[in-house]
């Protein structure tokens, strides 16, 4: 299910937060919910990506593998390197969260 489908059928903005996988992928250490840190915000995420076609499917794939930097000179690393492999659904599930910023 592709970001806008997902919101239209019945995710709103403001997904709760998936707390233990946000803690085991380490997300915080460069994002933050609301202001740029060493990474984009969520909110920017979703801004940049909530209504794009694809971009789930890229945001999820970039969570488990990594991939070059988007927003300046920090790529994302793979899962393996901030906290253990990530399942496609747990990357799924963090990526609706980030979207719902």
């Amino acid at each position: 299910m592709c970001a806008a489908s997902a919101l239209t059928t019945g995710l709103a903005y403001g997904e709760p937060e998936p707390s233990a996988l946000v803690d085991q992928q380490h997300c915080m250490f460069c994002h933050t919910r609301d202001a740029p840190f060493l990474a984009p915000s969520f909110q920017q995420i979703a801004e940049r990506y909530r209504n794009s076609p694809d971009a789930q499917a890229m945001l999820e794939h970039k969570l488990r593998l990594g991939g070059k930097a988007h927003w300046g000179d920090t790529p994302m690393p793979p899962a393996a390197e901030r906290g253990g492999p990530l399942s496609a659904e747990d990357a799924h599930t963090l990526v609706l969260w980030v979207l719902s910023q």
